[in-house]
């Protein structure tokens, strides 16, 4: 006869996981507002950012802003292997008129 399934464990294992991969999301969004210095700026304007890109409609906005966070850690990625050049563009990511409504 087959030992029954400990389905009660198995739900806590899950659990777990999906704790632990909240976690470490939460912990990545702050490693990247910090990479992106961002740091610095207080919450309510990181928020209020982060709505605007939320409500945005506007395809080639969003477009445009893909391509300045792929670039952003292309030159990251890049500035680790090389080890110069390391703040490639940094004066393009503090622009936030792309950012405003």
């Amino acid at each position: 006869m087959r030992k029954p399934r400990d389905f009660d464990s198995e739900l806590q294992a899950l659990a777990d996981k999906a704790k632990q991969l909240k976690e470490r999301r939460v912990q990545q969004f702050g490693e990247l507002v910090i990479a992106t210095g961002a740091g610095d700026t207080d919450a309510e304007t990181l928020a209020g950012a982060l709505l605007v890109i939320a409500e945005t409609e506007d395809a080639a906005r969003k477009e445009s802003w893909r391509k300045r966070g792929a670039a952003f850690f292309h030159s990251k990625a890049r500035g680790r292997t090389a080890g110069n050049d390391r703040d490639n563009g940094g004066t393009a990511s503090h622009d936030s008129g792309a950012v405003s409504a």
